[in-house]
């Protein structure tokens, strides 16, 4: 998604900030379901970090959004319903990032800060490569494997055993002596770029799909149910970390890793232990020009603090530490030929630009294809009709440059005009779908008046790109969950013209969908000319055995989605800016699908006008200041305006920097009023505002909603799904945390703790820290000096207690 500057968040109203982070959300959720879940990504590490940087700013605007989704505390993604569910004792959480050498020294004064460090007080880190590849825990009683687990969603993971005993480097029992009886291991599994480029040459030959990058390669091989199939792909292993220890073994990082290595676990041996930032950047420059002579993906180093006592003092904040940082490495780039431009119709009717290009090594990788993104990316001009390269477009028979960051998708990053031949043209954008031949337009966003960036096929679910693609979002593990419809049996039953929506899954039976199966297995061995080989009639005969098992399964996994919950009904439609975030609001509020549909027709005839919709986009003008220029034409009682200029009306209820903006988008008093008293009369109703004005949906997500419903072939499809499938409401979730709602505050010195020590630990255990005490205040913990604060303690009947008490709680929690 495009995206904006930090300096441009500065600038949202509160209702685009919501709008926007609800957005964020969908699109980080989505990135972390294809990346963890899939192991197919579709973004770069770098626009994912873009997208992560976006929303903390977001929220740090605006704080009140930070509760409104998850995004922003996510780890990872979903575990598969493939695999048996591991519950981690410890979260396996994530890191936060650092992309400039500043920011790694603010990272190490915030620790002495946040610890009350003196400047000539020692505090060492160790600083270790941050390998490409897949989290991976290792479970050890008595130092014999027991479990073997990926990190899911940093809660709950996915048993893979089997499949971590066929690697080499991970020992089935440890060596030596003197480890605790339960020893929670934690690395990272990869391959090699010698393997991987072998792995890839056996795919090709055998006339399989080959692998994007070694991460998704490790990733693929690890989640495999046959294990015969991960044995066979040469798997290697770092351990870096711990969870849970039946027993403390160490007091550092970096012995730690010793006693690691002393148990015959493969540990990095360019770890090294760092006195300060110079020290830990002076590492990172040196990992980073070995990055190509490595044998294997690096994207970063990894920045702990080395004392495990200072560790557990600093904590946790939202989904990372704060003893930890990972220093990114910058995108790699590399100069080559634009052969073509392909265009690709996505699942939302995206009409998508692909760059085909002379073939070039970025960061050793061979790369052919790169993303445009958008058409506006390909004109030079943003979706808020800013420039983008100064406006430089790209042309066929351009030279560009191609930049890879994170090892995942390249992208053409800029154009060398000085190469560009002299019969290059402006490259011209479909106005039909190149899928179905419907209208392809790019709709002008009506409070920026500003064409969108991307082109989209009008056609919805008549279109067979998008029928295919939602199709298979429809099926995916976040939408119905349908057990063993992967992508392939989804491309069979759509080719066979068997499911054309969602509602014909459900009126599948055993016969038609054999037959569709079995045409298309026959096709693919006429297609690799196997079909000459001799098959003994047995093995054919259990083959078919299989094969009718499977079906059976499949139309049981149907079976079993009849009852459905309503956020995920709502997230398995597709409908654009309807995410998982969004469906889980939208499923809050209403009991079933019937409902939300009846609520949305009402609010259709509630929406507001082109002009109102003006009015609230223009800078600093929110809601309440909308309300305040209404009341220029509706005096409140006692109130005079006959006879007042506009702008004399204005003065009095807006800032002057508020009463430019107005009256410098509409040219002149006489202008403004007009459009004001325009505005007045397309305000939207209540049933629009029930959506609009919650947090949680906004203006984007049921405008969006509204044109889905409003295409008659949709309603059709959805009406016809319900039909066969019934929503559910969604369950209420629990937690389980020890302080979770109450509302703590602080007051007075701390003498055992920092007043960030302390409020970090109390957010940890669940609870709201306040800065102020009212009746609804659970908690104040007062230390020597307490003021105001005690006294409205005492006034509201709130619980006083000690630090020393404080402590104690925590040490029951």
């Amino acid at each position: 998604m495009p995206r904006i500057e930090a300096s441009a968040v500065e600038t949202l109203t509160e209702d685009a900030a919501r709008a926007r982070h609800a957005a964020l959300s969908d699109a980080i959720a989505e990135a972390d379901r294809l990346y963890h879940g899939e192991d197919a990504p579709e973004i770069t590490d770098a626009e994912y970090d873009a997208l992560r940087r976006e929303l903390e700013a977001i929220e740090a605007r605006f704080p009140a959004l930070a509760g409104t989704g998850t995004a922003s505390a996510a780890v990872g993604a979903k575990p598969s319903s493939r695999f048996e569910k591991v519950r981690h004792a410890v979260p396996m959480l994530s890191l936060g990032n650092a992309f400039a050498d500043e920011e790694v020294e603010e990272f190490v004064a915030r620790v002495r800060r946040f610890l009350n460090l003196g400047a000539d007080e020692a505090l060492a880190f160790t600083a270790e490569p941050k390998i490409d590849g897949l989290s991976l825990s290792l479970r050890y009683e008595a130092g014999r494997l027991v479990t073997a687990a990926t990190r899911g969603d940093g809660e709950v993971g996915e048993k893979v055993t089997a499949n971590a005993l066929t690697v080499k480097d991970i020992p089935e029992t440890l060596s030596g002596s003197g480890g605790p009886a339960v020893l929670e291991v934690r690395g990272e599994v990869y391959l090699s770029h010698a393997d991987f480029a072998a792995i890839n040459a056996r795919q090709e030959a055998e006339g399989l799909p080959t692998f994007a990058n070694p991460r998704n390669a490790a990733a693929g091989s690890l989640r495999q149910k046959d294990a015969a199939i991960t044995a066979a792909r040469p798997l290697r292993f770092f351990a870096y970390a711990w969870g849970e220890v039946s027993e403390p073994f160490a007091d550092t990082q970096s012995a730690v890793l010793e006693r690691f290595s002393a148990w015959g676990l493969p540990v990095n041996p360019r770890t090294k232990r760092c006195r300060d930032a110079a020290e830990m950047i002076a590492h990172y420059r040196s990992i980073e020009a070995e990055r190509a002579d490595l044998g294997y993906d690096i994207d970063g180093v990894v920045y702990k603090v080395d004392d495990l006592a200072l560790q557990r003092r600093l904590g946790f904040v939202s989904r990372a530490p704060r003893w930890a940082l990972a220093h990114k490495f910058a995108a790699q780039e590399a100069i080559t030929e634009l052969l073509a431009i392909d265009i690709n119709v996505g699942r939302t009717g995206s009409l998508n630009p692909l760059a085909r290009l002379k073939p070039v090594t970025v960061g050793g990788v061979v790369v052919s294809n790169a993303t445009l993104h958008n058409e506006g990316y390909v004109q030079g001009v943003g979706g808020d009709g800013e420039p983008i390269r100064d406006g430089r477009d790209i042309r066929v028979g351009d030279t560009v440059i191609v930049v890879r960051a994170g090892d995942v998708i390249p992208k053409v990053l800029d154009v060398v005009l000085e190469k560009r031949p002299a019969d290059a043209v402006p490259f011209v954008f479909p106005d039909t779908c190149p899928a179905c031949g419907s209208k392809a337009v790019r709709e002008l966003n009506p409070r920026t008046k500003k064409l969108d960036a991307v082109r989209r096929c009008t056609g919805g679910l008549i279109c067979p790109a998008q029928g295919l693609e939602r199709l298979k979002h429809f099926v995916s593990r976040n939408g119905f969950d349908l057990e063993g419809f992967g992508q392939t049996y989804v491309e069979v039953l759509f080719e066979a013209g068997l499911v054309r929506q969602p509602a014909d899954l459900f009126r599948l039976d055993f016969a038609p969908l054999k037959a569709a199966i079995v045409a298309r297995r026959e096709a693919l061995s006429a297609q690799r000319r196997t079909d000459a080989e001799a098959t003994p009639k047995k093995a054919a005969k259990k083959k078919g055995e299989d094969e009718d098992k499977a079906i059976h399964n499949l139309l049981a996994s149907l079976d079993a989605r009849r009852k459905i919950a309503l956020n995920r009904f709502l997230f398995a439609l597709g409908i654009p800016h309807i995410g998982e975030t969004t469906a889980k609001a939208l499923a809050k509020r209403f009991s079933d699908m019937q409902a939300v549909i009846t609520a949305l027709d009402a609010a259709a005839q509630a929406q507001a006008g082109r002009d109102w919709l003006e009015l609230s986009g223009l800078p600093r003008i929110g809601p309440g200041t909308r309300d305040k220029l209404f009341e220029t034409l509706d005096p409140t009682p006692g109130e005079q305006i006959e006879g007042l200029s506009l702008g004399a009306r204005l003065r009095g209820r807006l800032t002057p920097s508020q009463r430019e903006a107005v009256l410098a988008h509409y040219g002149s008093e006489a202008e403004a009023e007009a459009a004001l008293e325009r505005a007045a009369g397309q305000r939207p109703g209540d049933a629009y505002r029930v959506f609009a004005d919650d947090g949680e949906i906004g203006p984007v997500a049921t405008d969006s909603l509204i044109q889905f419903l409003s295409e008659a072939h949709n309603r059709d499809a959805v009406l016809a799904l319900l039909d066969a499938v019934e929503t559910t409401p969604l369950e209420a979730a629990a937690n389980a945390a020890a302080f979770a709602g109450k509302t703590v505050v602080f007051t007075g010195t701390l003498e055992k703790m920092t007043r960030s020590e302390a409020k970090a630990t109390a957010e940890r255990l669940g609870a709201k820290v306040s800065g102020s005490v009212s009746a609804k205040t659970d908690l104040v913990v007062a230390g020597p000096g307490a003021g105001s604060k005690l006294k409205d303690a005492e006034k509201h009947g709130v619980t006083v207690v000690s630090e020393d008490d404080w402590l104690a709680m925590l040490r029951d929690a």
